[in-house]
């Protein structure tokens, strides 16, 4: 960007934010119903140094924030929460297991293919299954549990993907990042959890 386009933005936004604060300040003093009177122009001297970038220097390259949504069931069973870059889906440990258990229930399988089904859908290569537990019981039984939960997801997720060019990580980080408070059983039904994370579909 040439030293004359960026001064005449920067002109611009002194401009538009000094216009901003007149309105501001004025709408306080203003009655309802009455426009606030427009501010006027501030002089602004293109060729001030503060306003031209060095000889030599460029600007940074244009980064896309990474905006964040997440959608919890009503049950709080499932919960989805998408990134311009991935996809996280967590299910709570009593929807796939019994207490203090790795052995899948009956519902599992179909939530679990459901997954799988997402992840076709995002043409995903690499997937993450990571496991997790509340903060009840010694930390090594929750490392422990929350890795074979991971593994045992794990296997169905592959058997129902079957697809050889899928790379997994899988691990169990037991009580380790919580996301919710553990000092209530609402909350840590939240937090045993197995979670299933790949990279969105660049299309």
């Amino acid at each position: 960007m040439s030293q004359t386009r960026l001064t005449v933005l920067l002109t611009a936004s002194v401009l538009i934010a000094t216009s901003v604060a007149g309105t501001s300040a004025n709408a306080a003093d203003d009655p309802p119903g009455t426009e606030p009177s427009a501010s006027a122009p501030v002089e602004v001297d293109s060729n001030d140094p503060d306003l031209k970038i060095p000889d030599g220097a460029t600007l940074a390259q244009a980064k896309v924030l990474d905006i964040k949504s997440v959608v919890e069931e009503q049950s709080g069973d499932e919960r989805r929460e998408d990134t311009n870059t991935s996809v996280t889906l967590a299910l709570q440990a009593e929807v796939l297991f019994g207490k203090d258990s790795a052995k899948l229930g009956s519902e599992a399988k179909s939530r679990i293919t459901g997954i799988a089904e997402e992840i076709k859908t995002q043409n995903a290569t690499r997937v993450r299954v990571f496991g997790f537990t509340d903060n009840l019981g010694s930390s090594a039984h929750g490392d422990v549990l929350s890795k074979k939960r991971a593994n045992a997801v794990h296997d169905v997720l592959s058997q129902a993907l079957n697809d050889a060019g899928i790379t997994y990580e899988v691990r169990g980080y037991g009580e380790d990042y919580p996301i919710a408070d553990n000092s209530t059983e609402a909350g840590r039904k939240k937090n045993r959890r197995v979670e299933v994370s790949f990279p969105r579909s660049e299309a």
